[in-house]
């Protein structure tokens, strides 16, 4: 490899003794170890939108350390130059910090090199092999090394095997060799059990990152500090005082030119079986002892273990399909699923579910949690929202209990990240007259500062070795098993789809699902 030295920067700094990962200061205040990036399918959309962006981010903040090489590959015939120019223009347009700024860039870019070929070919791993251990040499990399693996689901156990069949697995010298894996892992319990195994027979699990990117957002990592660290909240937290939550995830946009991988995933498995799932835990798992990797993959394990897996005579009952049609979204006409391109015309995947789950232990038994993920619906907003019960009597004369609205709380993941809490207030003026009235936190007017991309805060995690916000391997395992079932039921075709249209909230069924409860889906 022909690389121009690189400037001379700071000493390395060494690890400092792990902090909590909610105490953001604590976090930045560590530098991660000299390490080596390589990033498999570093000219796709994921590298282009948002890893290359979120590392440039990280060193315009100074965070990475200076011993850093990052190496892309692809099937893509680039020189180095190639990539770094084709990396400048993505950093360029999806950068949240703005333009770039040519001096951090020219630091950056000189981090960067490629390697291109079929990630089935062993002598791609070879030359990897090669090139790494030269930037041992020339950049100071000690040998430490993070692989990322942003290609089709299908070469995750192709990538690892042939990594260790080169040694690159191999952590006997004192090393750091990580692999972070993207969604979706497995398509069932299944394949997620064989893909597991596959990996693991090169990569202990301490050294594999499942990243979820919902798990990075600031609003989500807020709700461990919303419910453990303010009083006032964690003593209604339970069944006693909740009469259910309901967990949206809404897309106004359809596939987007992904119709492809869509025909192959559909909505349980692209958002709710891994996104809200993982929220859902957040919102429902006991504390841990201490907020560390393991303390929160516990608990978190041990809520998902209490919710029963929908059983084949329960999906009817606690589950929903729907498809949309052609219909408008925001005036303007939008087409249906199926006249999406590279989307079979007589699909029955979903692009909507809806689930009623149940936690079995002391604190939720018998409160719903209502959980919905859909595309093409009137906006994009993400959000939990905890419906409390109403109170039980009213000492205000002849004022009925049900006059009144109860209490909600209700937390926005996307796209204007806060929280909000309906309380009732009497109305000024002679008479007893009450009204709901709403208490607003937004992270933006409260701190004035713009929230770093998930992408960011989890690529950094994964070189500082803190996996608190990834996903472990039980945790994916226990989720295929609450909905595995409920995807074998629906293997069959559908005779009523598409079942909504475009622009509105999913299909009557989803309604159907919460009026049996005499309860219904909150309108965003």
């Amino acid at each position: 490899m022909t690389t121009p030295p690189a400037p001379a920067g700071p000493a390395p700094v060494a690890a400092t003794p792990a902090a909590s990962p909610f105490d953001l200061g604590a976090r930045l205040s560590r530098t991660p170890l000299p390490t080596a990036i390589v990033v498999f399918g570093a000219s796709g959309d994921l590298s282009h939108r948002k890893l290359m962006p979120a590392l440039y981010n990280l060193a315009l903040q100074q965070l990475l350390p200076p011993e850093l090489v990052i190496v892309g590959v692809a099937l893509t015939e680039w020189s180095d130059d190639e990539f770094r120019a084709e990396m400048k223009t993505a950093v360029s347009e999806h950068s949240r910090s703005g333009p770039v700024d040519e001096d951090v860039w020219a630091g950056f870019a000189h981090r960067l090199h490629y390697v291109p070929g079929s990630f089935d070919d062993a002598a791609v791993y070879r030359k990897l092999d090669e090139l790494l251990k030269d930037s041992d040499t020339q950049h100071g990399t000690r040998g430490n090394r993070l692989f990322y693996l942003a290609t089709a689901p299908a070469f995750f156990p192709v990538i690892a095997e042939n990594l260790g069949a080169v040694g690159l697995a191999d952590e006997s010298d004192g090393v750091y060799r990580r692999l972070v894996v993207e969604k979706p892992f497995g398509r069932d319990l299944v394949s997620a059990r064989d893909l597991n195994h596959r990996l693991s027979r090169v990569f202990r699990e301490s050294q594999v990152y499942r990243i979820d990117h919902y798990l990075g957002k600031e609003t989500v990592q807020n709700l461990l500090v919303l419910r453990f660290a303010n009083l006032i909240f964690e003593p209604l937290w339970n069944r006693r005082y909740v009469d259910h939550v309901q967990i949206t995830a809404a897309e106004d946009l359809g596939v987007e030119g992904r119709g492809g991988y869509y025909e192959t995933s559909g909505a349980l498995r692209d958002i709710l079986q891994n996104h809200l799932f993982q929220v859902m835990s957040i919102i429902a798992m006991e504390p841990p002892a201490r907020f560390d990797s393991r303390g929160v993959h516990d608990e978190k394990v041990k809520l998902l273990r209490a919710i029963p897996p929908i059983r084949p005579h329960d999906v009817s009952t606690h589950a929903v399909r729907g498809q949309y049609g052609p219909g408008f979204i925001a005036g303007e006409p939008v087409p249906g699923y199926r006249q999406e391109e590279k989307v079979d015309a007589q699909s029955n995947t979903e692009t909507f579910v809806a689930l009623k789950l149940f936690v079995e232990n002391w604190r939720w038994a018998g409160t719903p949690f209502y959980l919905r993920t859909g595309k093409r619906l009137p906006k994009r907003a993400t959000e939990i929202a905890v419906q409390f019960r109403s109170p039980p009597h009213l000492p205000f004369a002849e004022l009925p209990v049900d006059a009144v609205t109860p209490n909600l709380l209700t937390l926005r993941i996307q796209p204007d990240e806060g929280a909000s809490l309906k309380f009732v207030a009497k109305v000024p003026g002679p008479s007893m007259d009450l009204r709901t009235v709403s208490m607003d936190f937004s992270y933006g007017s409260s701190f004035l500062k713009a929230s770093p991309e998930a992408y960011e805060r989890l690529l950094l995690d994964a070189m500082l070795g803190d996996s608190t916000l990834f996903a472990r391997w039980d945790e994916v395992e226990t989720s295929w098993e609450i909905v595995d079932e409920t995807l074998a039921a629906w293997a069959g075709t559908m005779a009523d789809f598409p079942s909504y249209a475009a622009g509105t909230w999913g299909p009557d069924a989803a309604d159907d699902l919460m009026a049996r409860d005499g309860r219904r889906w909150r309108r965003l």
